[in-house]
């Protein structure tokens, strides 16, 4: 069967999970974890609909509006009329810079916040938790990506090379891997690693309302959110309301924001 280049991220984040999930038997960053095999299941089977939901649905839809936009030369890139090079790379950095302010309002926002909360209840987080997010939160980000694609005046082909980018990123910064420290140093210079992405899913509210970007780390750095631990002391990941077994079981995922809040945000995280 011939793979198309539609197909190429999702066959990325395929071949890097099943690498990242080796990798962490192999030198695990925290040790010691039990159930892993139930836990990566259940974050799995939570990324299946979102897959299904993304393929079917939003992929076609964003790639009739983005095709849309190009052939009535709509779009902020059109308008500077860039080489196709610079005007791929302008379209990595203004996307991603989008997908900043996205995270960003899904912590501020309480009815956003409702969704997202289901990625930051994992309390044992590996590279399967980048695939856990409610199916909710990926319906209304695919939603905005509808106006958000052809206001910026990004191609298909533009968002193809971000999205083979970004998924290899979420994955490895999600990932319970030993990552030596001089290496995460100077990578996340430019790029969210597990070091910085693993503060952001700390219980502590100063510490999970930082570190919001998803491929860049100089957004963080400018607009004053950027955040690392000094002390060296890990990092207790979930929410504290969310420790009970039921809230990690599928059914308890899936209707997690739609259960009235016994804590306040503030408590939350």
């Amino acid at each position: 069967m011939k793979i198309t280049p539609e197909q190429y991220p999702t066959l990325i984040a395929a071949i890097g999970l099943i690498l990242l999930l080796g990798l962490e038997s192999w030198a695990p960053a925290a040790s010691g974890r039990h159930h892993r095999f139930r836990h990566a299941a259940r974050n799995l089977m939570l990324g299946l609909p979102n897959t299904a939901a993304s393929v079917l649905l939003a992929a076609p839809l964003i790639a009739w509006v983005s095709l849309w936009a190009e052939s009535s030369g709509f779009g902020l890139l059109r308008l500077a009329q860039l080489p196709s090079i610079i005007a791929t790379i302008m379209a990595i950095l203004l996307f991603d810079g989008w997908m900043y302010l996205w995270h960003r309002s899904n912590h501020e926002i309480n009815f956003l916040w409702r969704f997202h909360r289901v990625h930051h209840s994992d309390p044992e987080m590996d590279a399967t938790t980048a695939t856990r997010f409610h199916t909710g939160e990926i319906l209304i980000s695919s939603a905005l990506r509808l106006a958000v694609i052809p206001l910026l005046g990004i191609t298909v082909g533009q968002l193809l090379v971000y999205e083979m980018l970004l998924l290899p990123v979420i994955l490895s910064h999600h990932s319970n891997i030993r990552f030596p420290d001089r290496a995460d140093r100077w990578l996340r210079l430019v790029i969210v690693t597990p070091a910085i992405h693993r503060v952001h899913h700390s219980r502590l509210r100063s510490e999970t309302d930082s570190n919001y970007s998803s491929v860049f780390s100089f957004w963080d750095r400018i607009a004053g959110t950027f955040r690392l631990r000094q002390d060296g002391q890990p990092v207790k990941f979930g929410l504290d309301e969310y420790d009970g077994e039921a809230w990690q079981t599928i059914r308890g995922l899936l209707i997690a924001p739609f259960v009235p809040d016994e804590k306040s945000r503030q408590s939350a995280c």
